[in-house]
């Protein structure tokens, strides 16, 4: 499947070596248009109408997040290119965005424009876009929305409406309050890395729990939450999850 993309980076050196990687890479992507400004690339998006955008976070004047604000019906996979492995990767996470980290890895690349691909043909970027603009505006971690795919297709889910998360043979099933559970076919460890925030608590290789959903812990080892689960702490977590619950 041939994908039209178009390439945001304020760094000429960057996007240099970005658009190289692509056409050595990634023979399907064809690359309509490229820019080092951030209005310029507004204009692109809004003209070109390409089905994948690679978008710089960290540009003067107006960084990545803000070009995707300015999109009326942000309709285009993205994947963002970026220097640093902090909050804008964990809020790209959160809504199941592609990204690459500088300097950009061949085989992260190939991955990365191989599920945009899929994406595309699943039509899931609008909704993923949109949510994650939403999640920027919102400052508390309990209240914004992860996107979880499931076998029906896409969940936005709330973090504070989750209990826990259980793992099975490398699928995960999540439990919520006031709702059905959904089963993804992620590991519990992509949970774990989604959702690392003093919230939440692996209290045991196949179980990790909000805590705030806890409802009391059994000195046999066992906390019970809210939905009336009773769950395994482990014999090497108690003493750290005690004194964790202790100053919740």
């Amino acid at each position: 499947m041939t994908v039209t993309a178009v390439l945001i980076d304020d760094e000429h050196k960057s996007l240099a070596i970005l658009k190289n990687k692509l056409e050595r890479l990634c023979p399907n992507v064809n690359i309509v248009g490229e820019t080092q400004d951030p209005e310029e690339g507004i204009e692109l998006i809004n003209t070109l109408k390409p089905q994948l955008v690679f978008l710089d976070i960290a540009m003067p004047g107006m960084n990545g997040f803000e070009v995707l604000q300015k999109i009326q019906e942000p309709q285009f996979e993205v994947i963002f290119v970026t220097a640093f492995d902090n909050y804008g990767i964990e809020a790209i996470k959160h809504c199941a965005i592609g990204y690459v980290v500088k300097p950009i890895d061949s085989q992260d690349l190939i991955q990365a424009v191989s599920i945009a691909t899929q994406n595309i043909t699943d039509k899931t970027a609008l909704q993923k876009n949109k949510q994650l603009i939403e999640n920027l505006g919102i400052q508390s971690f309990q209240q914004k929305k992860i996107v979880i795919p499931s076998q029906d297709g896409l969940e936005f889910v709330k973090i504070e409406d989750i209990i826990h998360c259980q793992g099975t043979d490398g699928y995960t099933k999540i439990y919520f309050q006031n709702d059905k559970p959904i089963m993804s076919s992620y590991s519990i460890g992509h949970f774990l890395k989604l959702l690392k925030h003093k919230d939440f608590y692996l209290i045991h290789k196949s179980h990790l729990i909000n805590v705030n959903y806890i409802l009391k812990y059994l000195n046999e080892g066992y906390v019970v939450l809210q939905d009336n689960h009773k769950l395994p702490v482990s014999r090497n977590k108690r003493t750290d999850f005690l004194n964790m619950i202790r100053n919740v």
